[in-house]
């Protein structure tokens, strides 16, 4: 399993160019708020290898650990994972960066990913 300790927050306002494409993710998601009890309400996310964005209007602060668990219909995984919130748009959403999640999750994510991408250049 990969463990990287979570990076410093970047300041509010900065969005440096994407290392991966993000893809929507339409299945069930559930995420916890580590040392928060309650269920997070969310709507479907976008994926890349290395994170999400997370569509919910809980506000959570920068650096903020959450745990995701979710499924991938057409790679049929489901993945856990850690990820640290690296961006906030208030009322709207969290984007996250994983930090802890196996081989075999990313490994599905990519799976997934390269599935979608095919049905949507063969529309």
């Amino acid at each position: 399993m990969e463990q990287r300790k979570p990076k410093e927050p970047k300041p509010q306002g900065f969005d440096p160019p994407r290392s991966h494409k993000r893809y929507p993710l339409y299945t069930e998601l559930s995420v916890i708020y580590e040392g928060h009890s309650g269920n997070v309400p969310v709507r479907a996310p976008d994926l890349s290898p290395t994170g999400m964005f997370i569509n919910t209007p809980q506000n959570f602060p920068l650096g903020s650990v959450l745990k995701v668990r979710f499924y991938l219909p057409r790679a049929r995984v489901w993945v856990e994972a850690r990820g640290e919130v690296r961006h906030v748009v208030v009322n709207l959403g969290v984007g996250i960066e994983f930090f802890e999640i196996t081989d075999e999750g990313r490994d599905a994510i990519l799976h997934e990913l390269d599935a979608f991408e095919q049905n949507n250049t063969a529309e």
